[in-house]
């Protein structure tokens, strides 16, 4: 992925010489946000505000077309509804916020998850950390926003199903930061969200997913580590991997980075599933990154130091050459040799049509959670450290 913005500042580099004024910056995000909220959006606003009401109340719920936290009351947890972008029917589709604002001033933190339809622990994992937030003593402000692909999640699959052309399935984690104007509904949608609802109230901003349908992942976070803040938090979770890279271009947290506002991606598991062990690392170690905000008070849980952390700045990819049922060979975690065999695969008859061995030493990150396959699948991801990494990587789904 290209470092560079639109102006052509790099904003690895930008980040790292301002993270220590990230604050002020988002101050500023916040401001052009609620000036772009008010440019564009029909309904009233607050006096002074970018919150704007729609008027509508959906289970008792108000919803908004818009928001800024600051217009919320203090030392208590909020319940709306953000209006995002239109059906074919001129109906929308309504994605739930709920804010904890601390009694007193401090850092805003978001959280989102949802991104894919199909992924369930994520947005268990959010849910429980809202709920265990006390705003009367919290400094600071907790947004979180739990199913922003609400007709992926509707359909529990991975992708955005779009009608504009007939039935066409878009991922929707490459699509920000969105426009409020593009083509498809996933493009407006995100960039109704992102200009209106997430960017302008966040100092920091974290993205929960797991795996895809048919593919198990372990426990890790994506971030890239050259960037101060982001390594500080990515550090802060008792998991056992960290994927030191930016990944694609249109992901959500990429969107964050490229704004100024440090971001990464925890990975949760399998999808489809609540993984409740897994979730709880996860809710641990988000727990810690607002301890290190200041949000919350209390003494740090387990952290990556805890659990023997394995980093790794590539993902190699071992796809199927032929069809057939695939048994693997090793398990998520274990580690892995260059040339040791990890998985095999056999036809209908039971012959064995091919094998499978790793080209790297690293550890196993992924793997095919359906037994049977088509060519061109990938089986097994390996997390391994290159030693000079160019360019951008393509990683199969």
């Amino acid at each position: 992925m290209s470092d560079k913005s639109k102006k052509g500042i790099d904003r690895r580099d930008l980040l790292i010489a301002s993270i220590a004024t990230v604050g002020a910056s988002a101050t500023l995000a916040v401001n052009a946000g609620a000036a772009n909220a008010q440019d564009t959006a029909t309904p009233a606003a607050h006096p002074a505000s970018g919150t704007a009401y729609t008027g509508d109340v959906i289970q008792g719920k108000k919803v908004v077309s818009t928001l800024d936290v600051n217009d919320l009351e203090p030392g208590q947890k909020h319940f709306l509804y953000f209006q995002g972008a239109q059906m074919p029917t001129g109906q929308h589709w309504y994605v739930s916020v709920t804010v904890a604002k601390g009694a007193r001033p401090g850092k805003r933190g978001v959280l989102t998850s949802g991104v894919h339809g199909d992924e369930m622990s994520n947005i268990h994992t959010v849910q429980t950390v809202m709920n265990q937030l006390d705003p009367a003593q919290m400094s600071g402000t907790v947004m979180a926003v739990t199913d922003v692909a609400r007709p992926a999640i509707e359909n529990m699959q991975r992708r955005w199903p779009n009608h504009g052309r007939g039935l066409d399935l878009i991922d929707m984690n490459r699509e920000w930061p969105g426009n409020e104007n593009g083509a498809a509904a996933p493009s407006r949608h995100a960039g109704l969200l992102f200009n209106r609802l997430l960017r302008p109230n966040a100092d920091f901003a974290i993205d929960f997913h797991t795996g895809t349908t048919g593919f198990e992942v372990t426990a890790f976070n994506i971030g890239g580590m050259d960037v101060p803040e982001v390594k500080a938090m990515v550090e802060l979770y008792p998991v056992g991997q960290i994927f030191d890279n930016h990944v694609y271009p249109g992901v959500l947290h990429n969107a964050f980075m490229d704004a100024g506002i440090p971001s990464f991606t925890p990975e949760i598991g399998a999808a489809r599933v609540l993984d409740i062990e897994m979730i709880s690392l996860f809710v641990e170690g988000t727990m810690n990154v607002l301890k290190h905000h200041g949000i919350v008070a209390g003494p740090m849980g387990r952290t990556a130091k805890d659990v023997n952390v394995f980093v790794g700045n590539s993902a190699l990819p071992i796809l199927a050459t032929q069809g057939g049922i695939v048994e693997h060979l090793v398990k998520l975690n274990d580690k892995v040799e260059p040339g040791q065999k990890v998985a095999i695969q056999r036809n209908s008859f039971g012959e064995v049509v091919a094998e499978y061995t790793s080209g790297v030493a690293g550890e196993i990150t992924g793997q095919r959670s359906d037994a049977m396959s088509e060519p061109g699948n990938p089986l097994v991801f390996i997390l391994f450290h290159k030693a000079a990494p160019e360019g951008v990587e393509s990683y199969p789904e």
